[in-house]
C-alpha cells in the first residue's frame, strides 16, 4: 500500500473519528475513498476534505454548508470563491454563535442570582426552625 494512501483505521486513529463517521461522510459524498476489494483507502484529498468537514462541524456548519464549501475548491486554482464563500458562511455562524453565547451568559447570570435567593430563604428558614421563630 502506498503511504499517500491510509485504510479506514489509519484514519480513525488519526482523526479521533470512528468508521461508522467515515461511512456515514462517504454515502453523503462528502469524501470519496478509493474502493479495493472490500478495503476502503483515502488519499491526500480525503485527508483534506475530512479536515475540513470536522473543522466545520466543530464550528456548527451544516453538512450541506460543508459539502458546498468543498464543491467550490479548484484544484490547481487560486480557489477565491471557495475562500469567500467560507468567510461569508462562517460571519454568519460567527454571529449566530455570539447570539448565543450572550443570551447563555444572560441565563447563567440569572441563574446565579436565582440560586443565591433560594439558597439565602432556605438559609433563613432553616434559621427560623432552629431559634423556634417562623421567618
Amino acid at each position: 500500500m502506498s503511504e499517500e494512501l491510509m485504510t479506514i483505521r489509519q484514519m480513525c486513529d488519526a482523526f479521533c473519528v470512528t468508521p461508522r463517521t467515515l461511512r456515514f461522510y462517504e454515502a453523503r459524498e462528502l469524501i470519496f475513498p478509493e474502493r479495493r476489494g472490500q478495503h476502503r483507502l483515502y488519499d491526500r484529498r480525503d485527508r483534506a476534505r475530512l479536515t475540513l468537514i470536522l473543522r466545520g462541524k466543530r464550528f456548527g456548519f451544516s453538512l450541506e454548508e460543508i459539502r458546498q464549501l468543498l464543491e467550490l475548491y479548484e484544484p490547481g486554482g487560486t480557489n477565491s470563491a471557495q475562500i469567500a464563500a467560507t468567510i461569508g458562511v462562517g460571519r454568519q455562524r460567527l454571529a449566530d454563535m455570539e447570539r448565543q453565547y450572550a443570551e447563555l451568559s444572560e441565563a447563567i447570570a440569572d441563574l446565579r442570582v436565582q440560586l443565591s435567593d433560594a439558597e439565602h430563604r432556605l438559609a433563613a428558614q432553616s434559621k427560623a426552625r432552629s431559634t423556634g421563630s417562623t421567618p
